[in-house]
């Protein structure tokens, strides 16, 4: 504990508020309520923690708070400050998405559709679904039993639903209002467990037909049957009552953190949804964090709201527009238990998996930061440069998070103040300018850069980070032998190599981390060359501009492509007969003088 830390826990309210606990570089690491600030605060600085307490308060060099009236306040201040900052030590939900609904249009016309908001409209909503495979199946087989309307738009024709006998076609015939209402009714007594009567209809329409010999029409009905049946075996119907209400389950181990929620409407239990997370406090207190951002700005709001028992459930209730119960007895309790046991089995799942592959991925990073003397690296950030002989130079940044590929967060970088062929430089500027923005936007800052060389390159980087940026972040680099094949770990300053084993699995992970980069950065760079040298050869012909450079190169692809065209090709893009035969002979031209001049 600090002296700054010290001395502002003397000076703690005993009022209800929030505090946001805070990193040495003054980033929010953790948001948390409490009904007297001055107790819990206290309570992260005093005692004896587990591991992953400790994580979270071993990061902690300052914090802030804001007092409220009452809990209720700091609970929905919480929430948005959750949501602003994104704290690395917070259970969140995985994204702000709703859960989606079937909508039954209020119009002249109604029609289907899937929404994630559910809104005052007089329409009717049906779910929620717990992920949009399932509306969407559920979507397509009321349109296949009920010929709503399919377009947006009215169009001026029938179009193909109405000749298979999915729409009424409103577009040409009129369609009575009560025609619709009839379909309204047999769609919510369908979704609301109605199905086996529709399911008895069609079986016998279906030995209708068969007994009529029309064995085509019977195939298309035991199919639709079967089709509902597949749809609908996902939902369990129970017995309590119809009074809609969500079911919470939780179970946490070894520092993960599952919750199971089930919804009920009108008596049926729909799919349950699952989220696995990691969690650093108590896990009751994790999962009641959960349990409120996830009604947090949620406009449908059942009437009930089951959870386990001993879970504070105070200010929930107090805030959200339910009843929020934790059941002793009876069904209610049933679910309750069932909610958790199927949280217990989803996390065991997940450990089991964990476990099998603990070397590549989790289990390596661990083996690495025990090998470099730091914390686990569970956010690795790798850069590579390409070029050749300096040409078109660029870099790239490939992110892997405890052990795993995270794609959608690699970066690429064109190269812009460095001339020529100069690796250092070049890795300069890529570090500046993406802790720069990183900084700027409040972003996540990695537990362990690498670079792909040795001590030079450690050097140029840690020089930017720290003198330019004063972030001090653990920095590795790669450095590869005569045959240029990785052989040496370098960890920042220290002038010999990290012993590392050479066939241990956090020396695989670094080798797969690096050829991934590598991979990034080559083909970047051969876009980039390819790109290059299409615009460069064209900006030698008369009346070809960005324009039509542009269009050239988004239709052929590539130089050979075009070199490869005839004129009605090039004539097809919009280029003129004329223009286009310059272009040929120019490039037919530029591509003999290259290959005369390779000719020995």
């Amino acid at each position: 504990m600090n002296d700054l830390i010290h001395s502002k826990l003397v000076l703690l309210p005993t009022q209800p508020g929030v505090y946001l606990m805070k990193d040495s570089r003054g980033s929010v690491i953790y948001v948390g309520k409490a009904k007297v600030l001055r107790n819990r605060v206290r309570s992260y600085f005093s005692g004896s923690h587990d591991r992953k307490t400790q994580t979270l308060v071993g990061h902690i060099a300052d914090f802030e708070y804001i007092v409220t009236d009452n809990v209720v306040e700091a609970l929905l201040l919480e929430c948005n400050l959750i949501k602003q900052f994104t704290p690395t030590y917070n259970i969140m939900l995985r994204d702000d998405k709703a859960y989606p609904y079937i909508k039954l249009t209020q119009e002249r016309h109604p029609r289907l559709e899937i929404v994630r908001k559910v809104h005052n409209d007089q329409a009717k909503y049906f779910g929620p679904y717990p992920n949009a495979t399932a509306a969407a199946d559920t979507k397509r087989l009321l349109e296949r039993l009920y010929p709503l309307r399919k377009c947006r738009k009215l169009k001026k024709q029938v179009c193909l639903y109405y000749h298979i006998g999915q729409c009424l076609a409103p577009c040409e015939f009129s369609v009575e209002p009560a025609t619709y209402e009839a379909m309204a009714k047999e769609i919510t007594a369908f979704l609301n467990g109605g199905h086996k009567e529709i399911v008895l209809r069609l079986q016998q329409q279906m030995n209708d037909e068969a007994q009529r010999l029309n064995f085509e029409r019977a195939g298309e009905l035991r199919d639709l049957i079967r089709h509902i049946d597949q749809v609908m075996e996902s939902q369990r119907v129970i017995r309590v009552d119809d009074v809609d209400r969500d079911v919470f389950g939780y179970q946490a181990d070894r520092g993960l953190l599952c919750v199971q929620v089930f919804y009920v409407r009108s008596g049926k239990v729909i799919e349950r949804s699952v989220d696995i997370m990691q969690h650093f406090n108590q896990p009751s207190e994790d999962f009641m964090s959960y349990v409120e951002q996830f009604y947090y700005g949620q406009g449908d709001v059942p009437k009930e709201v089951l959870l386990p028992q001993g879970v504070a459930s105070d200010a929930l209730s107090e805030w959200l527009p339910a009843k929020c119960l934790q059941p002793q007895r009876g069904v209610k309790r049933q679910l309750v238990d069932w909610a958790c046991e199927n949280a217990k089995v989803a996390l065991t799942e997940r450990l089991r998996l964990m476990e099998q592959h603990m070397d590549r991925t989790l289990g390596a990073v661990m083996e690495l930061g025990d090998v470099m003397g730091i914390p686990v690296p569970h956010r690795i950030e790798m850069f590579d440069n390409s070029n050749i002989q300096g040409a078109d130079p660029v870099a790239a940044m490939v992110v892997f998070i405890d052990g795993k590929p995270a794609k959608e967060q690699y970066r690429k970088y064109k190269i812009r103040t460095v001339r020529g062929a100069n690796d250092y430089a070049s890795m300069r500027e890529v570090i500046r300018r993406r802790y720069t923005r990183v900084l700027r936007e409040k972003g996540q800052l990695p537990d362990l850069i690498v670079v792909d060389g040795g001590k030079t390159h450690i050097a140029a980087v840690m020089d930017v980070l720290e003198n330019e940026l004063d972030l001090d972040v653990p920095i590795c680099g790669l450095a590869k032998d005569i045959r240029h094949k990785t052989n040496q770990l370098f960890y920042r300053d220290d002038p010999e190599p990290v012993r590392i084993e050479r066939h241990s699995q956090a020396f695989y992970l670094l080798e797969r981390i690096q050829e991934e980069v590598h991979r990034f950065a080559i083909t970047f760079h051969r876009q980039v060359r390819t790109k290059h040298s299409f615009v460069s050869q064209l900006e030698e012909v008369p009346g070809v501009g960005p324009a039509r450079r542009k269009r050239l190169l988004q239709h052929f692809g590539s130089l050979t492509a075009l070199q490869n065209a005839t004129v009605e090709q090039l004539t097809e893009v919009g280029i003129g007969e004329s223009l286009a035969r310059s272009i040929l002979a120019h490039l037919q031209e530029k591509r003999g003088r290259n290959e005369s001049k390779s000719k020995p």
